[in-house]
Formats: C-alpha cells, structure tokens, sequence
C-alpha cells in the first residue's frame, strides 16, 4: 500500500505535491519521491518521512506545471534509494509513473523483460515493470523505437487538439494491452513529455484514485489524481469521484481533459483501505470512509450483545488510532462509556507498516502509554480495526491488564485475516497470520482476554455499502476468504509467491 498523487496546474505544482504527499503520509513512511516536468524531469526523492526529505530550497528546484509524487510503504522490493518512486525512463520517451498496487504475475514479467527482450532493470520493483511495460506499448503506437536510458532534454512541440485526441486513442490501446497482460492491483500516476499527464486503474479497482478539479478565475482547470481526497479541501481542489475500474484519464498540455473506460470486470476494491488504510476523512469510490467505520462499530456491538447478552464493560477503549471511529459508535449501541485509555504518542509511525516482526513489537509500546483511571477495577472492552499477526493486539492486552483491568474483551472491526494479500497490503504468508493456523478459542488463549469476537464478513460488506452512490457489491476481501480476484491465483502459485516474499526479507 502506498499513496500516490498526481497534479496539472497553470502554476508550478511542486510545492502542492509535497502537501499533497504529507496528507498521504499514512499511507507510506519508508521513502517518498516527487517528480515534476518541464522541458525534462526534475526528480527528487529520499528515504524517510516526507517533512525529512524535501527542503523548502530542494522544492524551489523542482520546475514545472506538472509533477506526480509518492510516499512508499514497501510490499514488494527492497530498502534502498534505488526502490523509490516515482521512477522515470527516457526512451521511447521521458516517461515517469508512481504505482500504488501490487503485480502478481511480476516475476513472469522481469523474467520476459531481463532474458527475452535483454533490458535491464534498475530495481526490485514490479513498478518499474510497469513502466517499462508502458513505455513499450505506447512506443509501438507511436511508431517510436524502444532504447536505452536517457535523460529526455528536448524542445517538445506543443500539441494540436487533434494531436491530443490521437495520442489519447494511441494511450488507452497501450492501456487496454496493459489490462490484458498484467495481473494485480495497479492505480497510476504518470507524466509524458510534451504530451501531458496520465492517471489510470486496473479493471477490478483494486486500489484507490480519487479526482479533483480546480477551477481558475480566467476559466482554465486545474487537476488532482490521488489514492485519496483527503488533501482537496486544503489545496481548493473540488472533488470530482472515482476513476472508474479500467478508466483512462488524460489531461494534455493545455489543460483539455480526456477520459475513457476501456475495459472493465468485477468491481473489487479493497475492503482492508476502509477497516484500516485509509484516513477517516477520505471518500473512496463513493463511500465515506468515516461513516463505514461508524457502521462497522454498530454492527460489531450488535453482535457482541448477541454472543455475551450477560456482559455489560465499564469503557469501551479503542486501540488508537483507526479503531477510534469504530470504537465510538460501539460504545453508542452498547450505551457504554467510551474512553480514549489509550494514549498514543503520534510521532511514532503505524506499526502495521513498520519493517519486521522485531520493531513492530517493540514499538507498541514505545506509542501506547494506558491511561489507569480509565482502566483500573473496571471491564474494559478494547476495539481495534483488525487482528492480523497478533503481537499488536497481545502487547495491548497485557498494558492494560498491568493497569488494572477487572476483566478484558476484545473486538475487531475485521474478519479473521487467513491469507496473504498479493494486490498490495503487507500481509505476507499464511505462516505469520494467526488466525490462518489458530482457532478462535486459541487466539482468545493467546491474546489473555476473557472475550473474543471478530465481525462477520457479511457485517463488513454491509457496513461499508450501506450507503453512498457506490458501485460496489463485492469488494475484494481475499486476506479473509481466500477469493482472490486473479483467477491464476492457484494454490502452487499462492505458494511460489509466499516462498519468494519470505525470501526477500531474508
């Protein structure tokens, strides 16, 4: 999961993408890049948060009306300056693209591009795949051979409406290709020299891409693509929906807007951005991400009062800070004291996200500090968005149980989590999720509580599509049911993959 945003303006952008880029910083605290455009590319990227790697004097020098920008919480390539987004190619033309998804077929596609068409690539990255997949099918179009790497630093001619509108058919063929060949999650920002910015998304819509417009006093538009909207309202950009699965968005050099589905399946997206990625304030594919986390909590507590009808906690507590929205209206349907109990220090990133195993434990601690006149001699029932390997949710039980606590509960707005995620969650292989090879009774065993209760699938699904002008009737929730979405997801498969992610983290 990462977060990606890209922005055509009347004005230089690169001061709004690295806004925009602190609004998405949830989303990716390991490295981040912007990228803008000119007459060539002005890259700049680090490792780190966002506010670590960009000086106001670095920002000044990122010339252009155009940029797109990334900020990157790795589940597929390495740790180092070379794994960071966005990455850019010079040939057949300067070509630049930040990804936010996952490429299940990747090793099949380094492999045809290393030993088949004897390229090289840069990275560990199937991001770059993606690039350079893109840059080839768009060259055949075009009629523009293919090369080596070079630094695009030519005069462009200005296009011609009926330049535009040829280019634009020529990129959603190379796009459509792109649909038909690879596999996973893809949302994508891009940038063309002398042609314009580009935003696209895989058919299922898998990962997010929100839009915005801007609307200037002289009549011109200016345009933001994002994995969420929650940047809009401070840049005054007004938000225009969803990407369609499958669409094409184009905004040429003088700021005409193209768009077209060009092909669409099953509409999945990702159920886990709603449980947990996404910021609360964010609207994706039509529902409010607040407002399903509201639902979430209500139909956690409704079943709650179902399986333990005899128990009423002294304070519902939220394990801060996604469960927060949960947690509230959890404790409204009980008509139960809610207490943040729980402080947590907010300069220590998400743990979810954090590396390994080793620091992830280490540092709930280091963000949890209880709070005993919240817990202390009374019942306290803790919600968290999800219980995925375990080691969150354990050392919390034990920080309150050290506080005080009479008796323990223990709810989660998610399903149990029994499968690794390929379309770009860190949810690696069967063997580190603890609902995969344990049952309820034992996880309850394992965390100390003295009651468990997950939500059901079908209270999830029904929390987030209660309301809004939505298309969604099954979103992808592989991790808890094992449907995934790419039919070629077998078992052998599903195996290779989690053999191979256990191998890069070695």
């Amino acid at each position: 999961m990462c977060g990606i945003v890209g922005i055509f303006s009347q004005t230089p952008v690169a001061v709004e993408l690295y806004e925009s880029l602190i609004h998405l910083q949830h989303r990716g605290q390991d490295a981040a890049g912007i990228l803008t455009c000119e007459e060539r590319f002005y890259p700049k990227h680090g490792l780190g948060l966002v506010r670590e790697i960009f000086s106001s004097q670095e920002i000044s020098e990122l010339k252009g009306n155009m940029g797109i920008g990334h900020t990157r919480y790795p589940t597929a390539g390495g740790y180092t300056e070379a794994d960071i987004q966005p990455l850019w190619i010079g040939n057949p033309r300067g070509i630049a693209l930040a990804h936010n998804g996952n490429l299940v077929n990747y090793p099949e596609l380094a492999h045809h591009i290393r030993y088949e068409q004897h390229r090289h690539l840069n990275s560990s990255l199937d991001s770059e795949v993606l690039l350079f997949i893109l840059a080839d099918y768009l060259g055949e179009r075009e009629g523009v051979k293919s090369g080596h790497w070079t630094l695009p630093n030519v005069q462009c001619p200005d296009l011609t409406p009926s330049a535009s509108d040829t280019f634009f058919s020529q990129l959603c063929d190379a796009i459509k290709q792109i649909h038909e060949q690879v596999q996973g999650s893809y949302s994508v920002v891009s940038l063309i020299i002398g042609k314009g910015l580009v935003a696209f998304r895989d058919p299922h819509g898998i990962r997010p891409l929100v839009m915005g417009e801007r609307k200037r006093s002289d009549g011109t538009c200016d345009y933001i693509f994002a994995s969420e909207n929650t940047s809009f309202y401070a840049l005054g950009f007004e938000p225009q929906g969803d990407l369609a699965p499958g669409e094409v968005v184009f905004v040429d050099k003088s700021g005409k807007l193209f768009r077209q589905i060009v092909s669409q399946k099953s509409f999945r997206p990702c159920v886990f951005e709603y449980v947990y990625f996404a910021r609360p304030d964010a609207t994706l594919d039509g529902v409010s991400v607040y407002r399903s986390r509201l639902r979430m909590g209500q139909n956690l507590a409704r079943r709650f009062k179902e399986k333990f009808p005899n128990v009423v906690p002294d304070v519902v507590i939220p394990a801060p800070f996604t469960a927060n929205t949960s947690a509230l209206s959890f404790a409204h349907e009980l008509g139960v004291r809610y207490s943040e109990g729980l402080y947590k220090n907010p300069f220590i990133g998400r743990t979810f996200i954090m590396p390994n195993q080793a620091v992830r434990a280490r540092n709930v601690r280091y963000k949890l500090t209880p709070q005993r006149t919240e817990i202390e001699d009374k019942k306290v029932l803790i919600v968290d968005d999800s219980i995925v390997r375990g080691t969150t949710s354990r050392e919390i039980v034990k920080m309150v149980r050290e506080f005080g606590a009479k008796e323990i509960y223990f709810v989660s707005s998610c399903p149990p989590i029994k499968n690794p995620c390929f379309y770009g969650i860190d949810i690696p292989s069967r063997q580190e999720l603890i609902a995969a090879h344990d049952t309820e009774e034992q996880i309850k065993q394992y965390l100390g509580v003295d009651g468990l209760l997950y939500q059901t699938e079908e209270d999830l699904v029904e929390a987030v599509t209660r309301r809004g002008q939505h298309q969604i009737t099954s979103p992808c929730m592989a991790c808890m049911n094992g449907d995934y979405v790419c039919s070629q997801l077998t078992e052998e498969k599903i195996q290779e993959l989690e053999l191979r992610r256990k191998r890069d983290k070695i």
